[in-house]
């Protein structure tokens, strides 16, 4: 089924029938997500499971504005029950290893090997270092993160729990569940940890 032909076919069928009857927003949302559901095909690391929203995801969607208070803090709580720490305890690693998954852009994708590893893609979102030409402003500039923070303990723990599961610090983050959904895996993420905190590391120079 190509998309690209029935995707504005059944636009146009949308339009006419809401001329006629229209049609409530939860109609209009299963009708779009059977549209895709139909027309999108698995393929290379892109499976059909990304259209199926978690319970977190649903909840976010229902307040696009932002959840309330209690429930923000309700979810919050939840999500970090969820993450999982590594059972050696190391939650650094080497911020070389770091600054390759924050720059890549692999993962996900159609045309991402399905047995490679995923990245980061850290920089489509923050500011990493002062070389960057090019960077995203939807999240914070993370330039200098370990070197206003430090590297202890604490630091470390809130970094990779961070990235695990950025839900579980800030309810309807913009930032994906990166441990959570095992888009990176454990040891991938304690680069990260290093990326942003290692002395060394391009972040705080």
């Amino acid at each position: 089924m190509n998309f690209d032909i029935i995707a504005p076919a059944a636009l146009c069928a949308a339009m006419l029938s809401a001329c006629a009857t229209p049609i409530s927003d939860a109609e209009a949302e299963r009708a779009a997500v059977g549209m895709l559901k139909a027309s999108f095909k698995p393929q290379g690391q892109a499976g059909v499971d990304r259209l199926n929203q978690d319970e977190v995801q649903a909840l976010c969607s229902r307040y696009p504005n932002g959840l309330p208070k209690d429930l923000a803090e309700k979810l919050e709580k939840t999500q970090l029950a969820t993450i999982r720490y590594p059972a050696s305890g190391k939650l650094m690693g080497d911020w070389r290893e770091g600054e390759r998954i924050a720059q890549s852009g692999v993962g996900k994708q159609f045309n991402d090997d399905p047995k490679g590893p995923s990245g980061g893609n850290c920089y489509a979102c923050h500011r990493l270092s002062p070389r960057e030409l090019s960077f995203g402003t939807i999240g914070p500039s993370l330039y200098q993160f370990g070197k206003q923070r430090g590297t202890g303990d604490a630091v470390q723990r809130y970094a990779y729990g961070k990235i695990y599961n950025s839900e579980a610090f800030s309810a309807c983050s913009n930032m994906p569940r990166f441990g959570h959904n095992g888009i990176l895996t454990e040891e991938q993420i304690a680069h990260l940890v290093a990326l942003l905190l290692d002395p060394d590391s391009p972040v705080n120079k």
